[in-house]
């Protein structure tokens, strides 16, 4: 290999250059989580290289004690992190430091708002690692080869963190990666021994990798003849307690520990809202170590979004984001899981067919839905925060998760006509105590958004009768209440579907009913015929008080809402239309029973029908001819 070696410099991918400059200016008053970041990176490199090794010994190169080494430079101003992981060559190099190979990226930079205190939190959402180095240097240098090839592939990567970064080749003797900070003026404490230290102890006690850093030098002692004794052989020892959290009693363990630990799997700056450690032994042997995070990641819609928990097998690490203990409603679950049983060799698809992992699945699946109960028992802001980011992944549960549809059904929040409020903080069990007496059914409406559903003309007879109806308008909830179907024996009635039949209803409503159908049939009839085309049927109901006309699905038909969805993805629906339900005690109803234009009864019944569309959040064929009609009836309500 020639000394020559091409240096060849790339501009950095547009949103690494705009996080870049978002974090030198949002982060600077927690400077010191650069160092958590970069020896967890660290730690992660060293567990990939021990699971590579598992099935090719050569990528040791005869060198088999893993850790990471913190060296500090007072005089020169540096703080370099090194490991002997698994490295990376030049492609891997570009790919991890010159780009955010991210997804849920562009939402990111679109939600910055430019208050440095607001980004500095969602920059912790995102996760940022390696860059953070930015926030302390004004200059890094790392210099890595990948395990397994000759030294003379070595890379060095260089960068000022601005517009641009360098890239050449050159030798480097032993495997892993080297990050080399030169730090800015003012943060020179990051190059004092003690300072470091203390950071290490805090942050990275946790990691089951040795975090090596020089041993304070002592002076050294004088020989009895005078000469100074023989110059001392530098010494390296552990800063960290350097032992897996996970494997330690949880009586030995603090609230911080736990913490800190979290950080370190998830690459998230917030503290997690709840965890859970548990050792079984007996049948399985494993140990899970699960956290609720108390944020959502930018990517949580996205199909291809890293989800699962770190396994581990023997306390090795064998995969990151190991899907197959977790169910996709519960996505947003991080943490550990470490089995005694599955074989070392384990792969992803060996997991799927294997049933020691189901029995996991199952038992790890019921501790997080037990972890949020209690959360949810606590009461407090924790549960409202946790709905708040994650209640619509857990309504996608009853679909998903039929064995555990009761203790789902329980942690799910809704809008109420209760509170009338566009938070969602009621429960089935909250519904279920203030049900009226005889009354044997959960009603509940759903529509677009919440304004449309707490003004639904569905609503009126409840409102008036005092029964709480539930307010929905998340683009998950037809689809949940379509698998839900019950809780504690009351069956769901969406009340936009189907004849209204209230039990509370008394034989003199049900009297009158049945009178104010015989009075309207001629009206019934009429509009049956103008709007044929448009409706299944046409009848009476008393569920209105205030408005001339609702639509109603029949009780086998798709809901409104979940057909709106399907049309905007492309996807075909099934034909079916609507049934018109009218107050003919209305004015607008009366005033259209008298009228003996039929063309303008015409009108006016097609006007009566797109209110009732548009009242419950749908969009009209042709808005112009709706506009049209309305425009000429005006003119001749005002004489003209």
């Amino acid at each position: 290999m020639t000394a020559d070696v091409k240096k060849e410099t790339l501009g950095f991918q547009t949103e690494a250059k705009q996080l870049l400059h978002l974090m030198i200016h949002s982060l600077y008053s927690n400077k010191e989580i650069f160092l958590r970041e970069l020896i967890s990176n660290a730690s992660d490199a060293i567990d990939k290289l021990r699971f590579a090794a598992l099935s090719d010994e050569k990528l040791l190169e005869g060198q088999g004690d893993y850790q990471v080494q913190v060296d500090v430079d007072k005089d020169a101003g540096t703080i370099t992190i090194a490991d002997n992981g698994i490295g990376m060559n030049r492609d891997e190099v570009i790919e991890h430091l010159g780009t955010i190979a991210k997804s849920g990226t562009a939402a990111f930079m679109q939600s910055l708002t430019g208050d440095q205190q607001k980004d500095s939190q969602l920059i912790g959402q995102f996760g940022v690692g390696f860059y953070s180095a930015f926030i302390v240097a004004d200059r890094v240098e790392v210099h890595t080869r990948k395990a397994g090839e000759d030294a003379g592939q070595g890379v060095v990567w260089e960068s000022h963190g601005e517009a641009e970064f360098s890239v050449e080749q050159r030798e480097k003797a032993t495997r892993g990666t080297s990050v080399k900070l030169f730090l800015k003026e003012g943060c020179e404490e990051f190059a004092d021994d003690f300072r470091v230290r203390s950071v290490i102890k805090k942050y990275s006690d946790h990691i089951s990798v040795p975090v090596m850093m020089l041993k304070p030098s002592t002076p050294a002692a004088a020989e009895e003849d005078g000469e100074e004794a023989a110059e001392q052989v530098p010494e390296y020892e552990a800063v960290n307690e350097a032992t897996a959290l996970w494997t330690r009693s949880r009586t030995d363990i603090s609230d911080e520990e736990y913490q800190e630990f979290y950080k370190h799997i998830s690459h998230d700056f917030d503290e997690p809202l709840s965890w859970s450690h548990n050792k079984v032994e007996g049948k399985l042997d494993y140990t899970s170590l699960l956290y609720i995070p108390r944020r959502a990641p930018f990517d949580m819609w996205n199909r291809d979004m890293a989800k699962g928990l770190k396994l581990y097998v023997q306390r090795t690490f064998i995969m990151d984001d190991a899907e197959q203990f977790l169910p996709l409603y519960l996505r947003f679950v991080k943490g550990v899981i470490d089995s005694n049983d599955l074989p070392l060799n384990v792969s992803r698809e060996i997991l799927q067919q294997d049933a020691s992992v189901e029995s996991m699945r199952s038992a790890v699946t019921k501790r997080v839905l037990d972890m949020l109960a209690k959360l949810a028992k606590k009461g407090g802001d924790e549960y409202a925060t946790f709905w708040k980011e994650f209640g619509q992944v857990l309504k996608e549960g009853p679909a998903e998760d039929f064995a555990n549809k009761e203790k789902i059904a329980k942690l799910l929040r809704f809008s109420s006509t209760e509170t009338d409020k566009e938070a969602q903080d009621q429960s089935l069990e909250d519904y279920v105590s203030r049900m009226q007496e005889g009354q044997e059914k959960i009603f509940y409406v759903v529509a677009e958004n919440f304004n449309t559903a707490r003004n639904s003309p569905h609503l009126e007879v409840f409102r008036k009768k005092g029964i709480e109806v539930l307010l929905l308008w998340d683009r998950v909830d037809d689809w949940l209440m379509n698998h839900l179907q019950e809780f504690d024996g009351k069956s769901f009635q969406d009340v936009a579907r189907g004849a209204l039949d209230l039990a509370a209803d008394s034989e003199e409503e049900k009297a009158e009913q049945e009178k104010l159908q015989k009075e309207s049939e001629a009206l019934v009839e009429r509009l049956g015929k103008v709007l044929e085309e448009k409706v299944a049927e046409v009848r009476a109901t008393t569920r209105l008080t205030e408005s001339p006309a609702c639509l109603v699905v029949g009780d086998f038909d798709m809901g409104a809402q979940m057909r709106r969805i399907m049309e905007a993805a492309g996807q075909p629906v099934p034909d079916s239309k609507p049934i018109l339900e009218i107050n003919p005690a209305h004015p607008l109803l009366e005033m259209l029973d008298q009228e003996q234009d039929e063309d303008r009864f015409a009108d006016l019944a097609t006007i009566v029908f797109d209110q009732a569309n548009l009242a419950e959040g749908g969009q009209l064929d042709d808005p112009a001819a709706y506009v049209s009609r309305l425009n000429k009836l005006l003119l001749t309500l005002s004489g003209r």
